[in-house]
């Protein structure tokens, strides 16, 4: 192949990378906003000085053998919920946190992203938490859909991690392409 024709060849690749990288920036904009300043904020949860994520309390005893029963933990951590935060009957919660090495339980409930942190030893309420961090990662990973539409297996999440994660390569490809296919025909 002759240089002309094969500079021309080249030439068009880099016209038709150029339009697929203008074009998916333009149509996913605003998921790449998204994505970045909830990351950003991800990453600073533990400096957000608990506004983003709550500090850990400590309780007195770190031994498992002190502790009240997870039980009546658990029944301490629904009360604290209809009493403090909803009057909602049928409160479940979504995951427990055990953290001996400061002495508590962390109860995440499912409804509106509040938790309660309770001391294992004396089952005192240490803290009532606005889990600002679970709502931000659920928004970074798309599975926010999922909880607003009660989706069971996470389809929304994976469709969108998926769209995603298939345009960031390709974004990555042709950015690369972009910068080094004018210098490789400069060189040629």
């Amino acid at each position: 192949m002759s240089n002309p024709t094969k500079r021309q060849k080249q030439a068009r690749i880099l016209r038709i990378f150029r339009k697929v990288h203008r074009t998916m920036g333009a149509l996913l904009f605003s998921f790449f906003f998204i994505i970045s300043i909830s990351g950003i904020l991800l990453g600073w949860k533990k400096n957000s000085g608990g506004y983003i994520l709550a500090e850990t309390q400590k309780g007195v005893s770190s031994n498992l053998a002190d502790w009240q029963p997870m039980d009546m933990l658990h029944q301490k951590a629904l009360k604290i919920y209809r009493d403090s935060i909803s009057a909602t009957p049928n409160v479940e919660v979504d995951r427990m946190e055990i953290r001996t090495d400061k002495g508590i339980v962390k109860f995440t409930f499912v409804d509106d992203f509040w938790g309660v942190q309770l001391d294992g030893t004396t089952g005192k309420l240490l803290l009532i938490e606005k889990r600002r961090g679970d709502y931000i990662e659920k928004l970074h990973d798309g599975s926010l859909l999922d909880y607003y539409f009660g989706t069971q297996n996470g389809q929304f999440k994976l469709a969108y991690t998926s769209i995603m994660g298939v345009a960031l390569f390709i974004f990555t490809t042709t950015g690369f392409w972009l910068w080094y296919g004018p210098k490789r025909m400069r060189k040629n």
